[in-house]
């Protein structure tokens, strides 16, 4: 069941073992800010988009049929807020779903470019895609619909000491 409409509220998928910064994203969303959030795993981000290519096609092809709905939209239908998608795989992956969230604020997260690091922990912070950068695509997906103040993503970077100065990872 969606969150009350007076709360800010954002849904927030995970893709493989990315889902536990995505579990500890919505923990911190909650703590920090006051911001509820729907957590939910997507499996295969790939089998939705070829469930939502499908549910195109039959609505191309029987126009006097009742109208397919893709599964991610059904699933979406009544959770409200804008989507951040998380995956340990280049943006593209999470992307691969944006044509069947309707008219949602959406946001993927990946790892594009290339990146070396000694722990997971510092190549998910490296490529953006830790709980951190997690929570802060939300709070911005939620300013952009203006359901929440700017100034929380400052307060966000601030917090969680992102440095704004550092090399974007897909050009590093």
């Amino acid at each position: 069941m969606s969150k009350p409409a007076s709360k800010p509220h954002v849904q927030l998928m995970g893709s493989g073992s990315i889902l536990r910064e995505v579990i500890a994203a919505s923990e911190l969303l909650e703590q920090d800010f006051g911001i509820s959030s729907d957590v939910w795993s997507a499996t295969s981000l790939t089998e939705l988009r070829r469930d939502g290519l499908a549910a195109e096609r039959w609505n191309l092809l029987h126009p006097a049929d009742e109208p397919r709905v893709p599964y991610v939209q059904q699933c979406l239908q009544d959770h409200a807020g804008p989507v951040v998608v998380a995956t340990d795989y280049m943006k593209i992956v999470g992307d691969q779903i944006r044509p069947f969230i309707n008219d949602r604020r959406f946001i993927a997260l990946g790892t594009d470019g290339f990146g070396r690091s000694d722990t997971r922990e510092s190549l998910r912070t490296f490529f953006e895609i830790d709980r951190h950068f997690i929570v802060l695509a939300a709070l911005k997906a939620l300013a952009d619909d203006g359901h929440v103040e700017r100034g929380l993503l400052q307060q966000a970077i601030d917090r969680y000491g992102i440095d704004t100065g550092k090399r974007d990872p897909a050009a590093a």
